[in-house]
């Protein structure tokens, strides 16, 4: 499975933000657990319906997000 098709976009969960596997997740709340210095083991010990590839999923799709590659397309 490639890491992105973990990240969904739909109008009628989030209000069409990026989440994970059609989750309740945002992208941008995965990015705060881990900016605010917890791991990925911390965040999927704490969060277990998380997996690793969802957290790799999400620093892959904003890293292809801040550089301007996902501009236009919906994954």
């Amino acid at each position: 499975m490639n890491l992105l098709e973990r990240i969904t976009i739909h109008p009628e969960i989030c209000h069409g933000k990026p989440c994970v596997r059609n989750m309740r997740w945002h992208i941008e709340v995965i990015l705060d657990l881990l900016s605010s210095g917890m791991s990925p083991t911390d965040i999927i010990e704490d969060h277990p319906e998380l997996e690793l590839s969802d957290i790799q999923a999400t620093l892959q799709y904003a890293k292809l997000t801040v550089s301007g590659q996902m501009l236009g397309e919906r994954v």
